[in-house]
């Protein structure tokens, strides 16, 4: 990762970590980088925080400002641009949003021409044009870009999920948590239209009730909803939608891992899952793996982050990956995560099959997980130091079958993140604990966050 973009993006606290100087630099790079031989064309969505207004603009002045011309989806979902930006020849997309964190954060996510995780070389080259303090090229004269409304694009990407539908949703009851965010119209619409009674929360944003209280990190409310309501089944999105999780109709969270294992089984019981596995991240659920190995599908790990597993699935010819977290990618539909998609395909396996999503989610039990975070002296030194490799070793002959421990650099803080998975929280509790004193007894810990 890079001084400026992490793996999802450039993100931080509007005007403080992330500013509308850096907005416009960026588009300035982009407009130069990709209009170098003819006229860039450059596709942007927003999400509904306040400054996302002054972001898009910012974004606008620097690509025109460079001859590059820009297309407003306007409020609109990370995956519509991925869409977009694919469909309809695009040079690169941009998403503002920071995703699930609060209203006062932002952030701008960068979509190659064929809607994925922009290239780290493109991403390195804007890096060192924001920090060198040197001057592109201005656009003079009839080569100055031009803004365009392109709200086509958005419908036509909901008219590309709705024809994604294999039946009518006539007759079930689904309810809707759109997080205050980028689907507060789009999921209502799309479900109305495949004929399902819609009950919608969290679709009245205001700029500031973005993922408060609502939306898939906060899926107690749309529990509430369901049972209230008595549902057959319920979605939740995060602010800009490229993820999803489900409630079902006894009121069960259904995470990101239970989602990879309905739509992977499903796949397999029709006959088009092949030889493909399911992509994860090595913080996906043991529960999970056990489950699938009972079916017998396979299954790939790969580092924490929706980019790896789009990559690895890339590479592979995988159908589907995700995290526990609700980015669910399907590969021959999207190149990135995509909220509305993952729910319509869970969708399709409850209504083709004719069995409530309990049931079909329920061969995943989901083990207890605890998570701590470390400050420590030095990441690379402490994963390296000998007690802390014994006691995780320990650790792992103890649980053997039963759990697993998992130690990791976090990607932007001085932090290692201990997780330990088995069957109690008292269990997990134990042996994360074990680590954490070992660190300690070798003079590495600074404090436990």
């Amino acid at each position: 990762m890079g001084k400026y973009f992490g793996t999802d993006g450039f993100r931080g606290e509007a005007n403080v970590v992330l500013t509308v100087e850096h907005a416009y630099k960026i588009g300035r790079y982009l407009g130069w980088y990709y209009g170098r031989e003819h006229t860039a064309k450059v596709v942007i969505g927003k999400d509904t925080r306040r400054s996302s207004y002054m972001f898009e603009y910012s974004l606008c002045a620097g690509l025109t400002a460079s001859g590059a011309d820009a297309y407003l989806m306007h409020v609109t979902t990370t995956p519509s641009v991925s869409y977009i930006a694919r469909a309809d020849d695009f040079d690169c997309g941009i998403m503002i949003s920071a995703s699930h964190n609060p209203y006062y954060d932002n952030g701008i996510k960068l979509l190659n021409a064929e809607g994925e995780k922009m290239e780290e070389s493109v991403l390195d080259g804007i890096e060192e044009y924001i920090d060198s303090g040197e001057e592109l090229p201005f656009a003079k004269r009839e080569n100055i870009g031009r803004t365009m409304d392109y709200s086509a694009g958005r419908n036509r990407y909901v008219g590309y999920l709705i024809s994604l539908a294999t039946r009518s949703y006539k007759g079930r009851k689904i309810g809707l948590d759109c997080a205050n965010g980028s689907t507060w119209q789009m999921a209502k619409s799309i479900f109305d239209a495949l004929g399902a009674d819609t009950y919608v929360v969290a679709n009245q944003p205001d700029g500031l009730n973005i993922n408060v209280g609502c939306g898939s990190t906060h899926i107690e409310n749309l529990q509430k909803h369901v049972l209230e309501n008595h549902l057959d089944v319920g979605f939740a999105f995060d602010g800009d939608a490229d993820r999803c999780l489900a409630v079902d109709e006894k009121g069960n969270v259904v995470t990101g891992d239970h989602i990879l294992y309905v739509c992977a089984k499903y796949m397999k019981d029709k006959g088009i899952f092949g030889d493909s596995k399911v992509v994860t991240t090595v913080m996906s659920n043991m529960g999970l793996y056990k489950a699938l190995d009972e079916i017998g599908i396979g299954y790939e790990k790969t580092a924490v982050g929706d980019k790896y597993v789009a990559e690895n699935m890339r590479q592979n010819g995988h159908l589907i990956g995700g995290e526990q977290s609700g980015h669910i990618i399907f590969g021959r539909l999207a190149n990135t995560g995509d909220g509305l998609l993952t729910a319509i395909k869970l969708m399709e396996a409850v209504t083709e099959t004719k069995q409530p999503l309990s049931i079909l989610a329920s061969p995943v039990r989901i083990y207890p997980q605890l998570l701590k975070n470390v400050v420590v002296t030095d990441k690379d030194e402490t994963m390296e130091c000998p007690e802390v490799k014994a006691a995780v070793e320990q650790a792992e002959k103890e649980l053997g079958t039963e759990g697993r421990i998992l130690l990791r650099k976090s990607g932007t803080e001085p932090v290692l993140r201990v997780m330990a998975e088995s069957g109690s929280d008292e269990i997990c509790e134990k042996y994360v604990d074990m680590i954490i004193d070992a660190m300690r007894a070798a003079g590495k810990l600074i404090k436990v966050k």
